[in-house]
């Protein structure tokens, strides 16, 4: 394959560190990296025309429509549910194609496990009763919980349930697994693991204690955990939402909590990502007070840190690449059908 003059354009402005290691990453390719003067939206449907590539989150439909080159529009995080209608639009008269990036996905999986982890030990309690000046209150108040002969659910097997599963290998527990299509499973798991499809979700979660949720939200997992699954899952369950919060009814999860229909949970993902503040100015990104709980772990939609590592921006350049060579296949395509 030949190789082509690529234009790629960036819809924000990147600092000067990651814009180097970009052009480092593209090396002698025949590749122009543009980063805008400034983010005004006339500034970049200015500079659309030319551009082969565009870099960035939330394109508008008319930059879309003036980019009249565009043919690749990476999405750098994971969730592209934004994007969707947005793309099933214009692809009807233009192709392009949406691809997203996993380059969080290690950094996801270690705040999945953390968040496991802080909620079986009850860390969180411990803390601030020490803070408070109460020492060694031992198992009197919140016993911790052993992970050991649990059975871990991974509700979702891609770049990030894969990782936590070889986190979380080490630990005398059980696993099993759901995902849409296992054929794509094309590397060997790291232990034995029972398999199950999407159409088997009650089953999965009888078999199991606790779940590790990183689903993408599409029009198929929203709601996909109401009371009922919670049920499933039952009084000694513990559950870790990495995903995506809709995913996860809210009221059947908050209820479930406060009733202790199951034992805990972790949550990074939410509900309200526009909360108002209340009259102290506090903001919560949740319609039920899960605040109030105690038998939770709130994190805020943390889990992708640090932004500020290099690495994560590889499979960005890996894709700039293969389009700079004359490829046509890219890492994590979008299939805009299935919605991820």
């Amino acid at each position: 394959m030949s190789k082509r003059e690529t234009t790629v354009l960036f819809i924000w402005q990147p600092q000067k560190r990651l814009q180097q290691y970009l052009k480092n990453g593209v090396g002698d390719l025949p590749v122009t990296l543009v980063f805008p003067p400034d983010t005004a939206e006339k500034t970049f449907v200015n500079l659309a025309p030319e551009a082969d590539i565009v870099v960035g989150w939330r394109p508008t439909k008319n930059f879309l429509q003036v980019a009249e080159r565009l043919s690749l529009f990476i999405n750098p995080g994971a969730g592209v549910q934004h994007l969707i209608h947005l793309f099933r639009e214009i692809n009807q008269t233009k192709p392009i194609t949406l691809v997203n990036g996993h380059g969080n996905s290690y950094f996801t999986a270690q705040h999945a496990v953390a968040l496991l982890l802080t909620l079986a030990n009850k860390v969180i309690p411990h803390h601030n009763w020490m803070t408070e000046g109460k020492w060694r209150k031992g198992d009197v108040d919140a016993i911790s919980i052993p992970l050991r002969h649990r059975e871990v659910g991974l509700l979702g097997y891609g770049h990030v349930n894969q990782k936590v599963h070889r986190f979380l290998s080490g630990f005398d527990v059980k696993f099993s697994a759901i995902r849409r299509d296992w054929s794509k499973q094309t590397e060997p798991l790291p232990t034995p693991t029972k398999k199950y499809e999407y159409s088997e979700l009650h089953p999965f979660l009888e078999d199991v204690d606790t779940v590790i949720s990183a689903v993408p939200l599409t029009s198929v997992t929203e709601g996909l955990i109401k009371r009922k699954e919670l049920e499933f899952l039952g009084s000694h369950g513990l559950l870790v939402n990495v995903g995506r919060g809709p995913v996860i009814d809210e009221y059947s999860l908050y209820t479930a909590l406060e009733e202790t229909v199951i034992l805990g949970a972790a949550i990074d993902v939410w509900y309200n990502y526009s909360p108002v503040p209340d009259e102290k100015g506090r903001k919560y990104p949740f319609q039920y007070p899960f605040h109030t709980l105690e038998n939770v772990v709130l994190s805020p939609h943390r889990a992708a840190s640090p932004l500020s590592d290099l690495k994560r921006w590889d499979e960005v350049i890996e894709n700039i690449r293969r389009f700079a060579q004359g490829e046509n296949t890219f890492v994590n395509t979008v299939d805009l059908h299935q919605e991820y």
